[in-house]
């Protein structure tokens, strides 16, 4: 049966030794997140993950959400009494603005505890990760009257909120919807349609759903530019702040998933239900990337979390599990068999799972300082810096961290063998949860094509500086340190394939554009994957001086996970480089008939 223990030790080294933490705690408001205070927060979140959230990851997914008669939605057993304790303790508003009742912490910490509650139960971390979206994207656009009456109650978690895109006939191209609004001579407007795959749509956990909804004014232009965005409550709020009123929002049917099944995936129908508008009229799709782009990296740690589980899930197994002998001889000669762990393929499959998902911590927590620094540095050039590197990296944590999370969970399955395969081993569970992170929030191949298309060629490429800069310094400043040489030489050979590969698709996707389209997804892989290098090539720098100190064993782990990075994984650069130039006619000149 797997289990699960929060990586603390590891979550304290990249917050505080791979990253100066003291430069969070430097920014206005964030004074009080002394490394003492982060520690016992991260120690307290832990508890929750692990005692609370995990003992009701599989019963929800055997027993799922239920639709009744009427609309109405219940949760699996336990997790109305676990979403209300979670609230009480002051988790949901872990970074939200104090003067909304939240705590006020930095993003990063925020980050850290989404990672531990995808590790720990990843269907209970969608419900408060979307309130978490529609809490920035109200802050971000609402009007104060929005703002003083709904961000409370999102913060408390007293209510919650959705995000309600997707309609029948339109998934990424929103310019197809066909949801509208009509005014009212209140300010308010009716708003008419049926949205699916709606995510937190409805559900037992809150006294009422806060829906952040696309839709179209009676006047407003064809496509994306005429899209706007509403706040419609399911009880509209009576003057005194309670829910009232029920409005004219009801969920329709659930569907019937491949997993993540203790979260209510629904179909929502909007039957002239008031809402009001957030933000400025036919500007809607501002307002929800500031939401989509704050789930894209929350579902990029969706992967992180389940990578951290199949990983601790294996490992455990691999110990346990007894069957064969060493090929070099036998190594426990008191047992029938020795435990797989002695098996060089065992070995490779549990080495590429850890080294690939603290890399990816040590990613999502760099990308977590930035919007830290984004939100609250004093200075403009600072902060517009900061906004350049979540701006291009958003995509890639998406994508990269989601597709690896379905091949970890894959991994630790296949370590398992036939125990894997059944479910009362609970590692299945982790490969059916992991696979929709691929999908929803912009389909992967939708993330490698906004990073060739949009990201890279921004203002003609300035978002790439923030990455390009100091991975070259860092190479320079190191290239001649001998300790360090293992690791250099190889991140420098990947990242003048990067730099090669941007420079080819930058000068082929302006003649056809298709060249850059067929090559986005290798790019995008090609670039993640020199990120966790240069990343990797730190955090060996950082345990480098702790040679013969304390704690030399954790130390010394990084270092030989860092050597399997390098020598095992960080190569496949090459191949992703080849196919990048190998061009677009193997796909594109295919005849359409022949498929």
């Amino acid at each position: 049966m797997a289990s699960y223990s929060a990586p603390l030790r590891d979550m304290r080294f990249v917050y505080h030794e791979l990253f100066d933490s003291s430069d969070i705690s430097a920014l206005p408001g964030f004074e009080e997140a002394t490394p003492d205070l982060i520690d016992a927060v991260l120690e307290e979140a832990a508890k929750v993950c692990e005692n609370e959230l995990f003992p009701i990851n599989r019963s929800g997914d055997e027993e799922g959400c239920r639709y009744h008669q009427g609309g109405e939605v219940t949760t699996p057993s336990g997790f109305r009494e676990c979403y209300r304790a979670y609230a009480e303790a002051g988790w949901i508003g872990l970074s939200s603005d104090p003067q909304y009742g939240g705590q006020g912490l930095p993003a990063a910490i925020s980050t850290l505890l989404e990672e531990m509650v995808c590790s720990s139960n990843i269907a209970f971390g969608t419900y408060v990760g979307l309130s978490r979206g529609a809490y920035r994207a109200i802050a971000a656009f609402g009007n104060d009257s929005l703002k003083t009456r709904y961000l409370p109650k999102l913060t408390s978690g007293e209510w919650s909120g959705t995000m309600c895109l997707t309609e029948p006939q339109c998934g990424t191209d929103l310019g197809l919807l066909r949801t509208r609004a009509e005014p009212n001579a209140d300010g308010s407007y009716r708003v008419t349609g049926n949205k699916i795959f709606i995510s937190a749509g409805e559900h037992d956990l809150t006294e009422n759903i806060i829906h952040l909804v696309l839709a179209r004014l009676p006047d407003a232009p064809a496509g994306v530019r005429g899209i706007s965005l509403f706040l419609v409550p399911k009880f509209l709020p009576n003057p005194d702040g309670d829910p009232g009123e029920r409005n004219g929002v009801l969920c329709t049917a659930l569907e019937n998933k491949m997993g993540i099944k203790a979260s209510s995936t629904c179909a929502m129908n909007f039957d002239q239900a008031t809402g009001w508008l957030i933000g400025s009229a036919n500007k809607g799709m501002q307002a929800m990337f500031v939401m989509m782009n704050d789930a894209r990296l929350g579902v990029g740690v969706q992967g992180l979390g389940l990578s951290e589980s199949a990983y601790q899930a294996a490992v455990e197994y691999a110990r346990e599990r007894l069957q064969g002998r060493s090929v070099t001889g036998t190594k426990h000669p008191d047992k029938p068999a020795d435990p797989i762990l002695v098996h060089p393929d065992i070995r490779r499959t549990l080495l590429t799972m850890r080294a690939l998902t603290e890399g990816n911590r040590a990613m999502a927590t760099w990308i977590a300082r930035h919007l830290d620094l984004r939100e609250r540095a004093e200075d403009e050039t600072t902060r517009a810096s900061a906004n350049d590197f979540v701006q291009l990296m958003t995509p890639i944590a998406k994508a990269f961290f989601t597709d690896y999370g379905f091949d970890i969970t894959n991994m630790g399955l296949q370590v398992y063998g036939g125990h894997g395969y059944i479910r009362e081993n609970g590692v299945e569970q982790y490969v059916r949860d992991a696979r929709i992170a691929q999908i929803y929030e912009g389909a992967n191949g939708v993330q490698a094509l906004d990073l060739v298309g949009r990201k890279v060629p921004a203002h003609t490429g300035r978002y790439l500086r923030q990455f390009f800069h100091p991975v070259q310094s860092w190479i320079e400043s190191h290239a001649f340190t001998p300790a360090l040489q293992p690791f250099v030489m190889p991140l420098a050979k990947a990242f003048g394939r990067l730099q090669l590969a941007t420079g080819h698709i930058a000068q082929v996707g302006l003649k056809n554009p298709n060249e850059a389209a067929a090559a986005s997804s290798e790019y995008l892989r090609l670039f993640g994957l020199v990120a966790l290098g240069y990343l990797w090539a730190r955090m060996v720098e950082v345990a480098l001086t702790h040679e013969n100190g304390a704690d030399q064993g954790f130390y010394d782990a990084k270092v030989a996970t860092a050597r399997h990075y390098m020598e095992r994984i960080l190569p496949q650069t090459g191949s992703l480089f080849a196919a990048i130039m190998a061009g677009a006619s193997t796909m594109m000149d295919f005849p359409d008939e022949a498929f």
